[in-house]
């Protein structure tokens, strides 16, 4: 029940990350905007998500994961509904903005509520349900847009999130305990500082990089100034006790490999969504109704792994998995490459849903196996670091698929776009997913056993009640 609560929240934010592409059009009619300006309603929420994240483990320790976890529930529903009654651009920016701080503190916080709340042993199942919803929104996102856009109006994109946010309020109230920790450390305010304003300059830049939303100078120097913060972030986080993103964390081999491993897979995740949705209308001429339903397939072979994946971790272990199912999920990106406008739907339809079972099961591999090796008193620390990560590497996945179209229509010579670009963007994608593997070669063929019952189970209770790890930290 737990899982489900969580995963009801996990799958508003994705969704919420994708949903207004569709909707962009019919939106800047209403505002007598252009749709180049509107774009920053992407953007801003997308940031904002970014940038709170890392604040999210400190809080619920301070105050309690479940009411935290209420609490952005409330204001990421109340922020939903700000955005479907606002009047004009600036308001509607103004409320995702505040709807992705709802969202920031909503997802990682749900997912420690999952990990104090659930034994150890029984993680991989758990989390089986979380990552459904997880691949679910950004491929439904466009979808939902369209058709609710088409057939209702565009502020039901966002009214949507309402019913949704009144049932996990309230199951969160009845199921989710009120799990604190006693000694919370002070608020490390000068590296969240440094940290977001790295993140936002980071994020901002390759979001809006050759879009023409701002001058090219003005979007690299916001770059530079991103890293250089992020730069003395690092160099901060150093000389602090408890640093708000705590990279000693990457001592730990598992946490380290899911981040970096999972950090390149993820650009696949982000890239997939953008460029197929683009190549059915833009490349085929689909409807944006008709786009949305041939990409859903990718969702419902997520649903078949929810049942099969801690089966797979059990049986073949989660560094035989990740490698491997990384080369296979690769693959069967790269397959989009071969899509023409004479493929039948079906064709498309199957090598989706094959290609959304692997991703599936390599989403739950290594979302689990980062906390395979972490200490209870870290969770709060690892589910904000994690989190965060996830969000910048899909976002920069929609940036590497954006620029590997450019680079073809320069290759061609050509301003407009073709079915023809669209290759090279789908086996560019599929030969990074495919690097992502290469992370989880030094993993030891006995990490990740204890979640995946491949050895004793823990004692009875929440992960904290651990047996006999191997070492935390590298030598």
């Amino acid at each position: 029940m737990i899982a489900l609560i969580v995963a009801c929240a996990l799958f508003m934010q994705t969704l919420d990350s994708t949903v207004l592409g569709t909707a962009l059009p019919a939106i800047a009619v209403a505002f007598g905007e252009s749709p180049v300006t509107l774009h920053l309603a992407m953007t801003s929420y997308l940031i904002a998500l970014a940038v709170f994240m890392p604040l999210s483990g400190w809080v619920a320790d301070r105050w309690g994961a479940r009411d935290v976890f209420r609490l952005a529930i409330i204001v990421f529903t109340l922020a939903s509904i700000a955005c479907g009654l606002a009047p004009n651009a600036e308001a509607l920016i103004l409320a995702r903005v505040v709807q992705g701080l709802g969202g920031a503190m909503m997802v990682p916080v749900g997912r420690l509520v999952l990990l104090r709340s659930v034994p150890k042993h029984e993680y991989v199942d758990a989390l089986a349900w979380v990552t459904v919803p997880a691949l679910m929104g950004p491929v439904l996102g466009p979808t939902v847009g369209g058709l609710l856009t088409t057939y209702a109006s565009w502020h039901w994109i966002f009214w949507i999130n309402v019913p949704m946010g009144l049932i996990g309020l309230a199951m969160t109230t009845i199921f989710v305990d009120d799990i604190r920790e006693d000694d919370v450390p002070p608020l490390d305010l000068r590296g969240f500082v440094l940290a977001g304003i790295g993140i936002a300059g980071v994020m901002f830049t390759l979001e809006t990089l050759g879009d023409g939303l701002i001058p090219a100078g003005w979007t690299m120097a916001l770059g530079a100034v991103g890293l250089v913060s992020m730069a003395l972030y690092i160099r901060h986080a150093r000389h602090i006790a408890s640093p708000v993103i705590d990279l000693t964390l990457l001592r730990v081999h598992t946490f380290r490999a899911s981040v970096a491993g999972g950090a390149v897979f993820r650009f696949g995740i982000g890239a997939i969504p953008f460029l197929l949705p683009l190549l059915l209308q833009a490349g085929f001429g689909y409807s944006a109704a008709d786009a949305g339903l041939v990409t859903s397939a990718a969702a419902a072979g997520a649903i078949v792994m929810k049942a099969l994946a801690g089966r797979i971790l059990r049986l073949f272990g989660f560094r035989s998995v990740l490698i491997w199912n990384g080369v296979l999920s690769a693959a069967f990106m790269a397959a989009c490459a071969l899509f023409t406008p004479a493929t039948p739907w079906w064709t498309m339809v199957l090598v989706l849903l094959v290609g959304g079972f692997f991703r599936s099961l390599q989403f739950t591999g290594v979302n689990a196996v980062a906390f395979a090796d972490v200490e209870p008193a870290d969770f709060s620390q690892a589910t904000s670091f994690s989190s965060m990560m996830q969000q910048l590497s899909l976002s920069v996945g929609i940036g590497f698929g954006a620029l590997m179209l450019t680079l073809s229509q320069m290759w061609r010579g050509s301003d407009t776009l073709s079915y023809t670009d669209f290759p090279p963007a789908f086996i560019a994608v599929g030969l990074l997913t495919a690097v992502s593997s290469l992370f989880f070669v030094g993993l030891h063929r006995t990490a990740g056993d204890e979640l995946a019952k491949r050895s004793a189970p823990a004692p009875a209770g929440a992960m904290g009640g651990m047996a006999a790890q191997p070492p935390r930290e590298d030598p």
